[in-house]
């Protein structure tokens, strides 16, 4: 826990790993729950997190904070060295009027739908413009899947949609003010979409 520049307190949340499959995910969810309701407690104002990506993205599924994935090397000192940083800005505006732009039409049908609301919800997305269909790409049999690109030097990033063998890039406006904060941004989506299963391989 930090105050400023001040580390306030530590707390640790143990748990013993849970090896049978069928209990697995429950135990996840539930250590999460405990990671969480710790987070609550403390009412911290911005929530900074490393480490393994599954109890994270469980952990931040349960809890309503501005929540960062960091370096998991020297979290606190990657914390502190950001501090004068601007926050970037939560957008309010209801996922389903995030979607804009002269091209409405999206691959992939429900999965398709499903992807572009997995990054409406995000709170750094402020507006997804959707690009036009590319029909000649390599054919694929996996179904829909999609992958967040890089940043550019605005913080915008791009969200990869394929399906088959057609392609779709659709711009991504964020409240990112910079190719750093963008990258952050970005992770948070694909972390996300693999959530969600959508997820290309990385």
């Amino acid at each position: 826990m930090l105050s400023d520049e001040e580390v306030r307190g530590e707390t640790t949340v143990a748990t013993v790993p849970e090896n049978d499959s069928d209990y697995g995910s429950v135990h996840l969810r539930n250590f999460a729950g405990r990671v969480a309701d710790e987070v609550r407690r403390k009412r911290p104002e911005t929530v900074y997190a490393a480490g393994v990506r599954d109890p994270l993205r469980e952990t931040r599924a349960q809890l309503h904070h501005e929540f960062y994935r960091v370096p998991d090397e020297d979290a606190v000192e990657w914390v502190l060295d950001r501090r004068g940083d601007r926050t970037l800005e939560v957008v309010e505006t209801p996922p389903r009027e995030k979607l804009g732009g002269t091209h409405s039409t999206l691959i992939g049908d429900r999965e398709g739908r499903r992807a572009i609301s997995t990054v409406a919800d995000h709170p750094h997305v402020k507006k997804i413009i959707p690009g036009p269909i590319d029909a000649g790409g390599i054919g694929s049999q996996s179904g829909l899947r999609a992958k967040v690109t890089r940043a550019d030097e605005t913080g915008n990033v791009r969200l990869l949609l394929r399906d088959g063998s057609s392609v779709q890039e659709n711009r991504l406006v964020t409240t990112a003010m910079d190719r750093e904060t963008g990258e952050r941004v970005r992770d948070d989506l694909n972390d996300a979409l693999e959530a969600a299963e959508l997820q290309e391989s990385r």
